[in-house]
């Protein structure tokens, strides 16, 4: 016979215990510092710069807009984008808060 018969070996007698899932584990707790982590605190310095908006402050939205804020409510804030032009967008979808004077320097 050219080709020798082949027989099942008997599993080794392994220790399933904590060994077997360390690898899965330490995969989780990489993630959470990788991944989770930073985009918790990206979140709460973003919820914090949004809740710091004043009247008056310069800001780019989510969408590319450049405006000074001219009124604030609770969900909604305007945006003066030229003069005698307001916009109307969600808080939320400020992305960055300008230093003074910059919109100035743009145009």
């Amino acid at each position: 016979m050219i080709i020798s018969p082949a027989y099942a070996q008997a599993a080794p007698a392994g220790d399933p215990g904590f060994i077997g899932f360390l690898p899965i584990v330490l995969m989780f707790v990489l993630l959470y510092f990788l991944m989770i982590r930073p985009q918790m605190k990206r979140a709460k310095e973003h919820k914090q710069m949004v809740e710091a908006l004043q009247k008056g402050d310069e800001v780019i939205t989510t969408g590319g807009v450049l405006g000074r804020i001219t009124k604030m409510g609770d969900a909604y804030v305007s945006l003066e984008i030229a003069p005698n032009t307001e916009i109307s967008v969600q808080r939320a979808s400020v992305q960055t808060l300008l230093p003074k004077g910059t919109l100035k320097s743009l145009q």
